[in-house]
């Protein structure tokens, strides 16, 4: 299993805790995209963070989208999951190139900018869940942590990390999230406390050769840590010609129309992992057949 999420509960279920490596998920998201360094690490960060939260969901058709809407320009990223480790996503300008920061890394921060972000969970109930939180850093871990404590009431720690070769393809990526239970005793929360602070970087321990599992014991020195579960996770979009298709049906018989008496076939991009379609006029002509 290369690319993996575990989950895991620690000080007698006091705590719960995941941890992820992600390298390919986040080289596969930066090959289809082609995105710029700055860019693979803001996107692999929120790739990581979707694809940990999206095993959190019970229901095997449960469905979580996060998207971030900034002024940086980045132009915004947005990531779907699902329940078994499934996660896409993009950003709204994959070229973007900007100076290091001041401590000489890439600048999430600078590239994403100001703004906030949805956490949308669907859950097949009526409605789907809606959270919203202004960006704290736009850092995203910070962002996520701030989330979780604000709309859902769980002190987190969040830590994610993309760490790029020289030649800007991924070298690592990964991260954790340790979330405290309403029970949590004052021990248990400061002793989690003092391990969070310890942490200097998630891309630093993945460079020294951590597990998903490994990565957890670090967080969580000194607890006792029960795995409950390994789940592989990958990058993985779901679109298809037909589903393309059904979405050009739903567009309506005017403006399929219109592009067939233009007479050139047309293309259609998906946003999650950059796949063209291309449409002939007679297959145009065959989707305006199918209309209501």
């Amino acid at each position: 299993m290369s690319d993996y999420i575990i989950r895991a509960v620690a000080a007698n279920s006091q705590i719960r805790a995941f941890a992820a490596v992600t390298t390919e998920v986040v080289e596969t998201a930066r090959n289809a995209h082609n995105t710029s360094p700055v860019a693979t690490a803001a996107l692999g960060r929120l790739l990581t963070g979707g694809a940990m939260m999206g095993v959190m969901m019970k229901g095997e058709k449960d469905i979580l989208t996060l998207q971030i809407h900034a002024g940086g320009p980045l132009n915004g990223i947005t990531v779907t999951a699902d329940s078994q480790g499934n996660v896409k996503g993009y950003v709204g300008n994959p070229d973007v190139c900007i100076p290091a920061n001041s401590k000489g890394k890439l600048d999430v921060a600078g590239a994403v900018g100001v703004g906030f972000m949805n956490v949308i969970k669907d859950m097949g109930l009526k409605e789907p869940y809606v959270g919203q939180v202004a960006l704290q850093t736009s850092e995203i871990a910070e962002d996520l942590t701030y989330y979780f404590a604000t709309s859902e009431q769980v002190p987190s720690a969040v830590g994610l990390g993309v760490l790029m070769n020289k030649n800007n393809t991924v070298r690592q990526a990964g991260g954790f999230i340790v979330q405290l239970m309403p029970f949590a005793e004052e021990s248990v929360i400061s002793r989690l406390e003092q391990n969070v602070a310890k942490i200097s970087s998630v891309t630093s321990l993945l460079e020294e050769g951590h597990t998903p599992e490994s990565l957890l014991n670090t967080v969580l020195d000194g607890f006792d840590v029960e795995i409950n579960d390994r789940v592989p996770t990958k990058f993985y979009c779901n679109c298809s010609k037909e589903r393309v298709e059904k979405a050009l049906i739903s567009i309506g018989r005017k403006e399929l129309n219109e592009m067939i008496q233009e007479g050139k076939p047309i293309e259609m991009n998906c946003h999650f992992c950059n796949t063209n379609y291309t449409f002939t006029v007679e297959e145009l002509k065959e989707i305006l057949r199918k209309c209501k």
